[in-house]
């Protein structure tokens, strides 16, 4: 799908914007790049089922650009909008206010546009514990999470949430580590109970940290790309382990390598399906769009 994919200076007016169109587009996921995303495949038939007169668009926003991108969508009436890679930190800037979760995870995905403010929240915890369930039949309270990636914006709100929910133990890895020790010491702060370390992904202790975990978690971009190779080395793996990758393509090296060690393994489609599905019900409150989006992502 490409016809619904638009650039920043589409928004300049309706008619740009909607040009051919029979419904006005209201809603939006924006990113850069974003043409990749399967959001407008589960939002669009929820939209839909629900009776909502608007379509559901891709909006490539280029970084430095999101408030005005949320100036202009409120000026055109946009209902709100999610937000991928790498605009979450910035949408969290952007925001009038910030729901009390996105402010801890510091990373706000989902903006609602009321008449009064720009409000931001974060769905990508919760999406990730359903997926978790759903894929994995593992709870988190009590289990130790190793978080590979875990500087980026959904990586620490997975984190956050993680903390939240209980775990024994999160074990933050990441490339560069400035990224992740602010946010292992504000979970200790806020979660004391929770024992915490932050590692590079080249520390050679990783491993043994890895192996004494319940769940790896991928939520690095690695995957993204054919050639890309898994953020943890294959002695990270072990057959006991819970594997979830937010990537939501199948096959990526971090997948296979989880399932050369007989480990059991998810992905991250019931993630971007559960936190889509909350999302919507930021939007629409008492809404139900569950069904229709699993049918929408159905065969991607």
């Amino acid at each position: 799908m490409t016809e619904d994919l638009h650039k920043l200076d589409q928004l300049s007016s309706r008619d740009l914007l909607d040009a051919g169109q029979a419904r006005p587009a209201k809603l939006a996921v924006i990113g850069f790049p974003v043409a990749h995303s399967l959001s407008p495949r589960m939002h669009q038939p929820a939209l839909d089922e629900a009776g909502i007169d608007c379509r559901y668009i891709k909006l490539e926003v280029d970084p430095g650009c999101v408030s005005m991108a949320f100036d202009r969508m409120r000026a055109l009436g946009f209902i709100g909008c999610n937000v991928t890679v790498p605009h979450k930190f910035e949408a969290l800037a952007a925001c009038d206010e910030i729901d009390p979760g996105a402010a801890e995870m510091g990373a706000v995905n989902t903006v609602r546009f009321d008449s009064d403010a720009t409000r931001g929240f974060n769905t990508d915890g919760y999406g990730f514990e359903e997926a978790v369930k759903e894929t994995l039949g593992l709870s988190l309270a009590g289990a130790s999470v190793l978080i590979a990636g875990a500087g980026g914006g959904a990586g620490g709100a997975i984190a956050v949430h993680c903390a939240r929910q209980g775990v024994a133990r999160l074990i933050l890895a990441n490339r560069s580590l400035d990224k992740i020790e602010e946010l292992a010491s504000r979970i200790h702060r806020e979660h004391g109970s929770v024992e915490i370390e932050a590692r590079s992904l080249l520390d050679p202790g990783l491993t043994k940290l890895a192996v004494g975990a319940d769940l790896l978690v991928n939520t690095s971009s690695l995957g993204l790309k054919e050639t890309d190779p898994s953020p943890l080395p294959v002695e990270c793996f072990a057959p006991h382990h819970a594997v979830y990758d937010t990537i939501y393509k199948p096959g990526t090296a971090f997948q296979k390598a989880a399932m050369a060690a007989g480990a059991r393994v998810g992905i991250g489609k019931a993630m971007l399906l559960h936190q889509g599905a909350m999302a919507f019900r930021i939007w629409f409150p008492g809404s139900d769009p569950v069904a229709a989006m699993r049918r929408g992502l159905e065969g991607t």
